[in-house]
């Protein structure tokens, strides 16, 4: 701070309430938009607003995710603001957020350049208060709970938490207050893991109901700065609501020669040329996946971004790198325009551009050179065997290559048509180069994960992705791709160890290739019960497919596998957050509560994947009706359980899915039918069903462990010596 800067410091005592938002990272662009614009209408129409007249507040211009609402006279006016902004949120079920309380010097500070801004260990300590609590969360310091106890109309609301650790070891006395209505009564998550005093009741008692909002920043116009005080921090982590939990994993330095290949531009004016333009996109993404020292994103993850995108620096801070590849496809007749740029987002400066116009034929010549040209400029070292991997030229014909661009255009759809599709395609490419060995790899991909969006037969399909699998290894053995899927195959056909050889090896060839990292840690490394590698694996996996709602979900699967119940809760909540209509996330989200201890919850998710499963007919599962028969026979609610039961047979019969075995097993487990439930398991076991892979950590099944027709069957299923 300047000499001139310190003349103009205004010290004196702030009553600070601070705002802090959830999920922000996570929105689009307009959705953040409508988030600030909603926010801003609620604290204007908030009688603390009106009340300060702008002399009650100091002023602070807002910008990104949270904010803080500083009083100068009342102790009281920043609870009461939190609890107007309460009363008001409920009828924006979109927004999240958590508060936090407390009173402690605050200054305002002119620079030299005449911008004013706001510090002091009352918003320091304020933010940390916050920092303890979840969504749905209004905080307090000890010491304004203190204060407020004169005012007798506020403590039957306030219970004493204990100390929470906060920044540098510290340690801080926290008070939670919620009503009946407002607040958030579930003690935070950081206040459920052992390591601080246990939590207890100040005053009073009182049931309460979770506080549904998640906040973004608010940009007000320049005559509400006349108004009112806001100060709005930077990227702080997202942090769990009561119905969607914890948003992600606490960020890693980002590395220098970490890049994400974004969609690139159709330039041609033909949409149908969109296949050969995401083609090109990824073929370069994956060359630039098989250099070990470069961190290269999905481009599962990479698709849900457009090309030339106007916030690059939140783009890569979202994706966890530092660098963006931008380009743009032109093809006309035989002759084929690739331009591309490397940026460094977060100053968006160009660190590599070029334009290349070439023959058709030289398409795999332009992706080798692009490949190259990254590498160099991020100084990225390379292996003999990786230069001769971003070299290769994987077919000659280029009819096959355009067939094979189609057949993966396809195949990202993810959808049963979608693979049958490619499976054609593929196919017609094969026809046209018999030694196309990517071209098998797609097939047996599409065959391996066909009866996943299906109700395709697994034993009439999965013998046709070992085909193909083995046929791509057998003309190129250092292609990750059909190892994966010849793995998938294998871990299916619970031959676990030699799952387990193809993807490591499929990680040794493409260490940034996450399928490999997801498969060897659910269906290997969890079935072994090795949970503390298997959730390293998929946490790799999803660092190189952050987007990713399956992996997501799959990972809060692992922690529920683990026992660990409550981060299993707030990662399916993330999840939940990547795509609210996967109903298998609410299933294992209800899962994870119930084994938690709260079955409305349970029920509340399980009927969720219920309404999501009807309203867009998907028959080939029924994970809301399972779920619930599971939660109402955990509960003791025998005849309710038998009528759903019945419910999911009839569903059953009349839209033609037929669920698993299994799902039977872990329902009447529940019951306590043990016989029927081993009956059920056995079924399972000679269907194929893949679930049954998990029948030795699936905490379902606890109540069959020591059965001896039980024990057998698992030791059938995963030999105890097959680690």
């Amino acid at each position: 701070m300047s000499a001139d800067s310190e003349s103009d410091l205004r010290l004196e005592i702030g009553h600070v309430l601070l705002i802090d938002i959830v999920g922000y990272s996570k929105l689009l662009i307009t959705e953040q938009r409508e988030r600030l614009e909603g926010l801003n209408k609620i604290v204007r129409n908030t009688a603390q607003f009106h009340a300060s007249d702008g002399n009650g507040m100091l002023v602070r211009i807002p910008t990104g995710d949270g904010m803080a609402l500083i009083f100068r006279d009342n102790v009281e006016a920043p609870l009461r603001c939190a609890v107007e902004i309460g009363e008001s949120i409920k009828t924006h079920p979109e927004i999240y957020l958590r508060m936090g309380i407390h009173s402690g010097p605050v200054s305002e500070v002119t620079d030299v350049n005449e911008r004013t801004n706001i510090a002091g260990a009352g918003i320091d300590i304020a933010q940390r208060v916050m920092d303890c609590g979840d969504a749905g969360h209004i905080l307090l310091s000890k010491h304004v709970a203190e204060d407020l106890a004169p005012h007798r109309r506020w403590n039957r609301y306030l219970h004493d938490l204990g100390e929470c650790e906060v920044k540098h070891g510290d340690r801080l006395s926290v008070v939670n207050f919620h009503t009946e209505e407002i607040g958030n009564a579930q003690p935070p998550e950081k206040f459920k893991q052992g390591k601080h005093h246990r939590a207890k009741r100040m005053v009073g008692s009182t049931a309460s109901r979770h506080f549904p909002t998640t906040w973004t920043g608010v940009c007000l116009a320049a005559a509400c700065l006349l108004i009112a005080a806001f100060w709005i921090f930077h990227h702080r982590a997202p942090v769990r609501s009561p119905s969607a939990p914890a948003l992600s994993i606490a960020a890693k330095p980002v590395s220098d020669k970490s890049i994400a290949v974004l969609p690139f531009e159709n330039l041609s004016g033909d949409p149908n040329n969109a296949y050969f333009t995401e083609g090109i996109q990824e073929e370069i993404l994956t060359r630039l996946a098989k250099i070990a020292d470069l961190k290269v994103i999905s481009r599962t993850s990479t698709q849900h971004f457009k090309s030339s995108p106007d916030n690059l620096p939140e783009i890569a801070r979202q994706l966890g790198v530092a660098n963006i590849l931008e380009g743009g496809v032109q093809k006309v007749g035989d002759s084929v325009r690739v331009n591309v740029q490397l940026i460094k987002a977060a100053t968006d400066t160009h660190l590599w551009a070029e334009s290349f116009d070439r023959q058709l034929t030289d398409i795999f010549r332009i992706e080798s050179e692009i490949a190259k040209a990254i590498a160099d400029t991020l100084q990225a070292k390379l292996t003999g065997r990786e230069q001769s991997a971003i070299a290769t030229r994987p077919t000659e014909n280029t009819d096959a290559h355009e067939l094979y661009l189609k057949g993966r255009y396809f195949f990202a759809k993810r959808s049963s048509d979608g693979f049958k599709s490619a499976i054609d395609y593929f196919n017609q490419a094969i026809a046209k180069d018999p030694s196309y060995a990517l071209a098998y790899a797609g097939l047996a991909d599409s065959y391996a994960l066909l009866p996943n969006w299906s109700k395709e037969p697994v034993a009439e399909v999965l013998p046709k992705a070992t085909v193909a699998a083995e046929k791509a290894l057998s003309i190129d053995n250092n292609l990750a791709e059909p190892h994966v899927a010849l793995g998938s195959v294998l871990s299916a056909d619970l031959k676990l160890k030699e799952a387990k050889r193809e993807f490591e090896r499929a990680i040794e060839l493409n260490p940034n290739y996450a399928a490999a990292h997801y498969y060897l840690g659910i269906d290997v490394l969890a079935p072994f019960g090795q949970f503390d590698q298997a959730i390293a694996e998929i946490r790799r996996a999803i660092e190189l497919d952050p987007v990713s709602a399956i992996m997501n979900a799959n990972l809060g699967h692992c922690y529920l596998f683990a026992r660990r119940y409550p981060e299993a809760i707030a990662q399916l909540g993330k999840a939940l957050e990547l795509d609210p209509n996967l109903p298998f996330t609410s299933f294992l989200l209800g899962q994870a509560l119930l084994l938690n201890g709260d079955p409305t919850g349970a029920i509340k998710e399980h009927e969720n994947a219920d309404e999501i499963e009807k309203a867009h007919e998907m028959d080939a599962h029924h994970f809301g009706l399972v779920g619930l028969a599971l939660a109402y026979a955990l509960q003791g609610q025998r005849q309710r359980t038998l009528q759903l039961l019945s419910q999911l047979q009839d569903r059953e019969r009349r839209k033609g899915g037929i669920h698993s075995a299994y799902s039977y097993a872990v329902i009447h487990s529940a019951l306590g039918d043990k016989n029927e439930a081993i009956d059920w398991l056995e079924r399972s076991y000679e269907a194929k069903e893949t679930v049954i892979v998990y029948v030795k950590i699936d905490p379902s099944l606890d109540p069959l462990h020591g059965d001896p027709r039980f024990e057998k069957l698992a030791n059938q299923i995963i030999p105890p010596d097959s680690h």
